[in-house]
């Protein structure tokens, strides 16, 4: 079970991580200076979310440190969630995005609440509240675009098309999720399903967005270490000062 819960809190960590980076990149080119402040603090919320994450499982592995795990893993023993790895294409990409992320996490969080473990369980109620906050700036965004202009709403359309096949990974069961749910730290994948879809539509809806057709893309996931071509060029990025010059400190 150890192994399982490594591998989960890994899935969460670099989910988070890799989400904080894409965000990162988009620093200074938002639309207005209020939203390029506010996408800065989502990121920086997910960034200490994935640290808190990534500390406990490298306190359960041992021998290593969540810099470590971040600057020195390659890229197979990442567990990030495809959604999170797909590029910058525009503020509508972004928003898209993160709102599908958004609907995610607040379902997810809210069952680690009743979490067995207990720093899982700390983790989560620390992160709830930034969640809730993340998913009602996302969710407003959606509306704000879909009942915009008609250039708007193509755009937030056509980014909801092309991101809602990578959301299946999002409530696929593997031998982790069911070691989770069985020792009661985690809820199955497979059980979050229904909630998001009712609240995705929910909001798509109100906004005059058609909720895309369900396309499995793919039955090789980031939860299992396979991944979309965009993670080598992210971790090449991430990763090259630390790989540069090994042994340096701050």
């Amino acid at each position: 079970m150890k192994h399982e819960l490594i591998d989960y809190c890994l899935r969460l960590g670099d989910s988070s991580l890799i989400l904080s980076h894409r965000i990162a990149e988009y620093c200074s080119k938002a639309p207005i200076l209020e939203e390029d402040l506010a996408i800065t603090n989502v990121g920086l919320d997910l960034l200490g979310q994935a640290e808190n994450f990534l500390n406990y499982a490298a306190k359960l592995k041992g021998d290593t440190t969540a810099d470590l795990l971040t600057f020195k893993r390659r890229e197979g023993d990442f567990r990030c969630l495809h959604l999170v790895q797909t590029p910058n294409t525009d503020f509508a990409f972004i928003l898209a995005r993160q709102f599908l992320m958004d609907c995610y996490h607040q379902i997810l969080f809210n069952k680690l609440l009743n979490s067995k473990d207990e720093t899982i369980l700390g983790i989560s109620k620390k992160a709830i509240k930034e969640v809730n906050y993340h998913l009602d700036r996302s969710n407003d965004w959606i509306k704000r675009l879909g009942l915009g202009t008609q250039e708007s709403n193509k755009r937030i359309q056509n980014a909801i098309n092309d991101l809602w096949m990578y959301t299946d990974e999002l409530f696929t069961d593997n031998s982790t999720d069911l070691s989770m749910d069985k020792n009661k730290i985690a809820p199955l994948s497979s059980s979050l399903k229904d909630e998001w879809l009712q609240m995705v539509n929910s909001t798509l809806k109100d906004s005059e967005i058609e909720v895309p057709e369900d396309i499995y893309y793919s039955l090789n996931y980031g939860k299992d270490g396979f991944h979309t071509e965009y993670l080598g060029y992210i971790l090449a990025e991430m990763q090259h000062l630390p790989l540069l010059y090994p042994d340096a400190t701050w």
